[in-house]
């Protein structure tokens, strides 16, 4: 395969991958309405394109979170959880010597 071939369609992936399932949908469609795509594998086309952006969007989510975790743990920083449970704590204990 030529070089510029190869290029051209990796540009194609990378600019496929940043639209959201509503422009592939409207993109499937404009295929539909050109005949360039039959209305079956339009409907299969958005259906695959839906899973996968559903499923890529969930792992970089889970990348995201986990790399936001592993940060916050090497940092030492209190967590939200954390310091709800020290607020606890301590209205407990002003309760407890109110008493």
């Amino acid at each position: 395969m030529p070089f510029e071939l190869i290029k051209k369609i990796m540009l194609t992936s990378i600019g496929l991958a940043l639209k959201t399932p509503s422009e592939m949908e409207s993109m499937a469609k404009e295929l539909i309405k050109k005949g360039k795509m039959s209305e079956k594998e339009g409907k299969k086309f958005i259906d695959d394109i839906t899973k996968k952006y559903n499923r890529a969007k969930n792992d970089v989510e889970n990348k995201i979170r986990k790399s936001i975790d592993e940060y916050m743990n090497s940092a030492d920083i209190a967590i939200k959880k954390e310091l709800n449970s020290l607020k606890k704590e301590i209205n407990n204990l002003k309760k407890a010597g109110k008493k």
